[in-house]
């Protein structure tokens, strides 16, 4: 990483004692107990608690002393009335700590309940970054995907119900106070679903190593995550059921793209993916990530050649040729089509129509400032065009 330059930087602290490793849920009771946290509300989806992981989690915790309460109607990026309902059933049971069990959207909500059990203020009063007044009661977060890292982040992200807009709030008083990462709780998640949030993760670490706010410990992280996915995120979505060393690597690089990334925001990716996914498209997350990334790097690699270089060789091993930047953009196409992602935003009912509505939007994002290559409407409009 020759290209930082001998200047100040920050780095944010995270409070987050993270317990990664196969196995390490079952040390959930233990760690609750001895930071006193014996009432839990849990947050998760209906098809974790289909998938069997709510009984594996909960497993002897009443035999520990432990009283839990299961709030299972997280949806899709969640709307703010879900939440509202969940912290009306937390408030109720009045937790000591609230425990996130899922994806994105499962980790999400459960910050988003802990902030709001003893909040004053309405939940949209909270939204953008640094906005949050008090602490959230402690937040436990345990991930079944490998794309978000929100178990690692700083923000929760859900859908405005009276707008039908994406939304966000970032701060570092919502950071989990505990994360337990077992490779485990990911092999049963579904091929399509390893693919899209594999490459939220990618897209992750791809924005956070190039963009102008990247410095040398996010870097450092970042990197790996990109090594670390493009090692092994194909065999995670092919084998995904017994390659445990596969979900290890790929939830790792998840988990350090979400480190990384907390100190430098990200990129244009992520301000065309919050429109994206709002509605009436609702394009998955991952999925908006996976398709415009490619475009996105091939539009900013000529302003960082030596970083997206950095990038082709971290991903694809690649090492020689004239153009080793643009090799970049390629890999991650390659690697997207292999795992199965559609190659255009049409084939996920995305409207050509729909392209001026989701700009304006886009370009009011703080993802947009740290782009390596400055953007305006016309280079977002033009993104959007080729990953139709």
């Amino acid at each position: 990483m020759r290209f930082f330059s001998d200047t100040s930087f920050r780095f944010l602290p995270i409070p987050t004692d993270i317990h990664f490793g196969l196995g390490q849920v079952s040390r959930i009771p233990e760690l609750l107990k001895e930071r006193q946290w014996q009432r839990v509300f849990v947050v998760t989806d209906p098809g974790v608690r289909q998938a069997g992981l709510v009984e594996q989690l909960t497993q002897g915790w009443s035999e520990a002393g432990l009283d839990f309460y299961v709030y299972d109607q997280v949806t899709a990026d969640s709307g703010s009335g879900l939440i509202h309902e969940a912290t009306r059933q937390a408030r109720e049971f009045a937790p000591q700590a609230v425990l996130g069990l899922g994806g994105g959207s499962s980790l999400d909500t459960a910050k988003a309940v802990g902030l709001m059990v003893n909040a004053s203020d309405p939940l949209m009063s909270y939204i953008g970054l640094g906005k949050v007044k008090h602490y959230p009661i402690p937040i436990v977060a345990v991930p079944t995907t490998a794309g978000t890292g929100s178990e690692v982040t700083l923000w929760s992200v859900f859908t405005d119900d009276e707008t039908g807009v994406k939304v966000a709030i970032g701060d570092v008083k919502l950071y989990p106070q505990l994360a337990v990462c077992d490779p485990q709780f990911t092999l049963s998640l579904p091929p399509a679903l390893t693919a899209s949030t594999g490459m939220d993760a990618l897209a992750h670490a791809i924005e956070c190593y190039t963009n102008n706010a990247c410095q040398p410990i996010s870097g450092s992280l970042a990197l790996t995550a990109i090594e670390l996915l493009g090692r092994n995120l194909r065999a995670a979505v092919i084998e995904g059921r017994t390659n445990v060393h596969a979900r290890y690597q790929v939830l790792l690089a998840s988990t350090m793209a979400g480190l990384a990334m907390n100190s430098t925001r990200l990129g244009l990716v992520h301000a065309l993916a919050m429109p994206l996914g709002s509605q009436p498209f609702r394009i998955p997350h991952g999925v908006a990530n996976a398709i415009t990334l490619p475009h996105v790097m091939a539009f900013n690699s000529v302003a960082e050649p030596e970083r997206f270089a950095s990038v082709a060789s971290a991903l694809a091993g690649a090492n020689e040729g004239q153009d080793l930047a643009g090799q970049a953009a390629e890999a991650v196409r390659k690697l997207a089509e292999d795992i199965g992602i559609p190659s255009g935003l049409s084939a996920v009912g995305f409207r050509e129509e729909a392209i001026p509505a989701i700009v304006a939007e886009a370009m009011k994002s703080g993802n947009v400032p740290v782009n390596p290559r400055p953007a305006g409407p016309e280079d977002l409009e033009k993104i959007l065009r080729a990953a139709l």
